[in-house]
């Protein structure tokens, strides 16, 4: 159906109109231009964010599963589209690539990871401030990183701060909790997003530290809070939950179960006894590791190395065995040096050594930054040194004599198994297999090779060099050359070659850790931990990768367990009854999770069980008690008071997310819609157009310039290898640009009912006739934002007026220009509609902007009166002080004490009656200071508009 250029131009600005906070309109654009699934409750969360003007941030608080990365980039895309463009994201270090990732293949945003390796490269550049000059990238940096670039982070202009895994910030009114403290006061005054699946793990106390990092004005000091709402009633608990619920946001798993259906998970055990050789190396390495003093082990980094070795004797006698050389040889090192050696912990030879085979090591070693000295040998230290040496040697001989592995051999029987139940279930014949070493990766895979599993075996590791990787990444770029696909980072674009090749051809995967993060495999539903990590964290992140929205399977997961090693099975049983990890519908809960506030340290605790327990009876004893930990660590109390915190009642949430989804895919169909029909205007000589959602695109306008490709163009979520065509994109940039700036003079416009194809009650009586159509841009500034109207108005010959909904959709049918009409002017009746409708959208946006007002003001009451408690709470401290000295003095036996329990009391007295008349002045102080905040806040109240007009027409409606 044609459109005019008229439409055209009306299309532009209703495409590209700028809308208010709270308007699911305003979220369409970045919907539509995502590659992501449309989900009510992260339409919903996103648009929490945005509620109010005068919001300093939010907490979305999510289960885990539910998409907060993707809710966080919803936020993070209509900034960008909004040319706030300053954006932060601080993430723990392990996930950093995950969000590059998520935020280039999902959003189609431009990410930097910051980190000292770039940070320096900048500085060498000239660029003294490296985080300003990333002003065409989102900035990514890890925690400890901002942290150390806390001044950096302070002086840049920030529009929105992203904060992941927020929990980690809660314990920020503690002093000594450095980190926490640094990112708040750098962080100050900025627009904060903070995303946690558990925003309360361990105190009420937790929920004011995670609030007064985005606001400082929600409550008053921590004692004021304590008093108030640490021991909640009734009463208290409505009190706190309506002072959180501006600013905290929660949906649960089961709140969505309508729209987002989850499958079970199932667990396999496959039992193995190791052989002789493989005990006595498992014996031998474990004693080893146990002895008081180490030489290899510098004492700083005992803790991490002892942890990393025993996970790599537990995984392979081939991991152990590269292990064991690399202590051997850099102990035959230090012996050659003369000069004592400083080095940080990441920075030594043989943690360096070990990142290659062992890729979790940087997530856990961030937590154990520690220096060692080394200090100069004495001969003492080289005998020691020397023993030492021939002991690893010795245990090296032995590791590299065994060929095979009983748990390796184990695996071919659990695949046949695990296959057939896949099988049962209706599930494809595709296995991912996760290994904590890259060396029994290799030992895996020349297992597999030699059995009826050889074909469509597929590595996944943190680099990806070996031959078959290289093939499968050319092959697909080959494929995908001149498409969106192709993202020009090699390291994301490898891993989308070989997640396509296992989707499309391949039966397993070998992954190391690196494929836990940021890679989704909804299409495998067949799990297979060769290797278990302690972190039950990234056990739940592990299956997570298959355990998810879209998989259509029950997932079966299985684990190894040796037999003969009575720790190993404690810690299985403990994952699977304590964590409920492998079965159930939601695998771990984010309460039990998150209790255990560090995966590392959760991880540490086991480690000194298999360090300091030689005999069953003591790691029995050891493992109970662990378990009596956590029953006191995973609260019930808190699990009860979080729920009526932050939880809003069942049919409550879905009757708004039903309510949220209808809208937003009404609203997406009809944006879409829009899009393409501008789009088949514009290029209309220029390209062919196949469907609703795709056309390809044969040559570029002249008036659009070079660098535009040719192609195919589809919508987002197309599964055709082509460009990715959405409002961001420039092409369409450029072609929203181009009808904008038309010039159009009055004309005469015919419209073709009958061609619409559908009908339009509204518009029948106006069939036959004929009027005079206004459409104008109105522009709102306020509350620091702007917001953009059409106004559409509209009459017949017969002088009858139109409503806005029927002048609009005129604007939505068939239609041809038949002449210029340059006498054609804008009626009285037509202006006076404008003039009318400017002032009810401008009476509209000041009562909603009143509604703003009130809530902010409502808080600072709040904030206000908790200061006031305080220092009321101080002089009631005093005067029971007094009384207590008091009593004290009755009973006091001799005159000495009588008189010093008298001059006691005149000393305290005296401080009471000093705060009570400073209490007065103190509390007009607090008046004064919320005095001030309201007159910000009624300075950014007042409106300043703007009127365009964009063109007129003579029209007529053929019937």
């Amino acid at each position: 159906m044609p459109i005019t250029d008229y439409q055209a131009k009306y299309l532009a600005h209703e495409l590209s109109r700028r809308c208010p906070s709270d308007s699911v309109e305003k979220l369409a654009a970045t919907v539509a231009g995502a590659q992501v699934d449309l989900n009510p409750h992260q339409v919903d969360a996103a648009l929490f964010a945005f509620q109010s003007p005068l919001s300093k941030g939010a907490i979305l608080a999510d289960e885990v599963g539910l998409g907060k990365t993707i809710e966080a980039g919803l936020v993070i895309s209509q900034k960008w589209a909004e040319r706030k463009r300053r954006i932060l994201v601080i993430t723990p270090a392990n996930l950093r690539k995950q969000w590059h990732q998520e935020m280039a293949e999902k959003f189609f945003l431009p990410c930097q990871i910051l980190e000292a390796k770039s940070y320096n490269a900048a500085i060498r550049k000239g660029h003294f401030r490296p985080f300003e000059t990333q002003e065409h990238a989102i900035v990514i940096c890890s925690y400890q990183f901002a942290a150390a670039k806390a001044a950096d982070v302070h002086h840049t202009d920030w529009d929105l701060v992203v904060i992941d895994e927020a929990h980690r910030l809660r314990n920020v009114y503690k002093p000594n909790n450095k980190i926490a403290n640094m990112l708040k006061m750098a962080l100050h005054q900025r627009h904060k997003l903070l995303l946690t699946a558990t925003p309360l793990q361990n105190s009420l106390q937790e929920l004011f530290g995670l609030v007064s990092v985005i606001d400082d004005h929600t409550f008053g000091d921590l004692r004021s809070f304590r008093e108030q709402f640490v021991n909640l009633n009734a009463q208290t608990y409505d009190a706190l939950k309506a002072r959180l619920r501006p600013i905290c946001h929660r949906t649960l798993r089961r709140q969505v179960t309508a729209y987002v259906p989850y499958t079970k998970r199932h667990a396999i055990i496959q039992p193995f006894d190791p052989g002789e050789s493989e005990d006595e190396l498992y014996n031998l390495v474990s004693d080893y590791l146990q002895r008081p003093n180490l030489q290899a082990l510098p004492p700083s980094q005992r803790k991490l190395m002892t942890l990393v070795l025993r996970k790599l004797l537990a995984s392979s006698s081939f991991a152990i065995a590269g292990a064991l050389t690399s202590m051997a040889n850099r102990m035959k090192a230090r012996l050659q040096a003369d000069d004592a050696l400083s080095v940080d912990l990441l920075g030594h030879p043989l943690v360096e050594d070990l990142n290659a085979d062992y890729e979790a090591l940087d997530e856990t070693a961030e937590e154990l930054d520690e220096e060692d000295e080394l200090e100069p040998l004495t001969i003492e230290d080289r005998k020691a040194m020397q023993a030492e040496i021939a002991d690893l040697e010795e245990f090296t001989r032995l590791a590299v004599s065994i060929d095979h592995n009983a748990k390796g051999r184990s695996l071919l029987v659990a695949l046949q198994i695990a296959f057939e139940t896949a099988a049962e279930l209706g599930a494809a014949e595709k296995a991912i297999i996760f290994t904590e070493s890259r060396k029994t990766q290799s030992y895996l895979l020349r297992l597999l090779a030699d059995s009826p599993y050889a074909d469509g075996i597929v590595l996944f590791n943190g680099t990806n060099t070996d031959d078959s990787s290289k093939a499968i990444y050319a092959k697909w770029a080959e494929r995908h050359k001149g498409t969106d696909k192709i993202t020009g980072s090699r390291t994301a674009d490898m891993r989308s070659a070989l997640v396509d090749y296992f989707r499309e051809e391949g039966r397993i995967m070998i992954a190391t850790e690196a494929g836990a993060e940021g890679i989704n495999l909804q299409f495998c539903s067949l799990v297979v931990n060769y290797d278990l990590p302690w972190n039950p964290q990234r056990i739940e992140q592990r299956i997570g990768r298959c355990h998810r929205y879209g998989q259509k399977h029950d997932v079966v997961v299985v684990n190894f367990l040796n037999q003969r090693n009575e720790a190993d099975l404690r810690v299985y049983q403990l994952l699977h009854e304590k964590f409920t990890l492998f079965t159930g519908v939601f695998g771990s809960s984010d309460e039990v999770l998150g209790s255990i506030e560090s995966g590392v340290d959760f991880e540490m605790r086991i480690a000194a069980i298999y360090q300091s327990c030689r005999r069953p009876e003591q790691i029995k004893a050891a493992f109970d008690q662990l378990q009596l930990e956590l029953n006191f660590e995973i609260n019930e109390a808190l699990r009860i008071t979080r729920q009526k915190l932050l939880e809003n009642f069942d049919e409550e949430v879905q009757a708004k997310l039903k309510l949220r989804d209808d809208n937003s895919r009404t609203l997406l169909k009809h944006f879409e819609k829009q899009l393409m029909a501008l789009t088949r205007h514009e290029l209309r000589d220029h390209a062919t157009f196949h469907s609703e959602s795709a056309f390809e695109l044969h040559r570029v306008p002249a008036s659009l310039g070079s660098e535009i490709p040719t192609g195919l163009y589809v919508f987002p979520r197309s599964t055709s290898a082509a460009h990715v065509y959405r409002l961001g994109h420039p092409l369409a940039e450029q072609l929203l640009t181009s009808a904008k700036q038309r010039d159009l003079p009055p004309a005469e416009v015919e419209f073709h009912y009958a061609e619409h194809g559908s009908k339009i009650s509204i518009l029948e009586p106006l069939r036959g006739q004929s009027g005079v159509l206004t459409v104008s841009l109105f522009t709102v500034e306020s509350m620091d934002q702007a917001e953009d109207h059409l106004i559409y108005a509209a009459t017949t010959d017969a002088g009858v007026l139109l409503d806005q909904e029927r002048a609009r959709r005129l604007l939505d049918l068939p239609a041809v220009v038949r002449a210029q009409a340059p006498g054609l002017a804008v009626p009285e009746s037509l202006a006076q509609i404008t003039s009318q409708r400017q002032a009810e959208l401008q009476q509209i946006i000041a009562r909603r902007n009143g509604h703003y007002y009130e809530a902010e003001a409502q808080k600072l009451d709040g904030w206000a009166d908790d200061l006031k408690l305080g220092l009321e709470r101080e002089i009631k401290e005093m005067d029971r002080l007094i009384k207590e000295a008091r009593r004290a003095a009755a009973t006091a036996l001799t005159l000495e004490d009588k008189l010093a329990s008298q001059r006691q009391i005149k000393a305290v007295e005296a401080q009471r009656n000093e705060k009570r008349r400073s209490l007065f002045e103190a509390q007009d102080a607090i008046d004064q200071q919320r005095e001030d905040l309201i007159g910000k806040i009624e300075g950014k109240l007042s409106q300043q508009t703007a009127l365009e007009s964009l063109f007129i027409v003579h029209w007529t409606l053929c019937a």
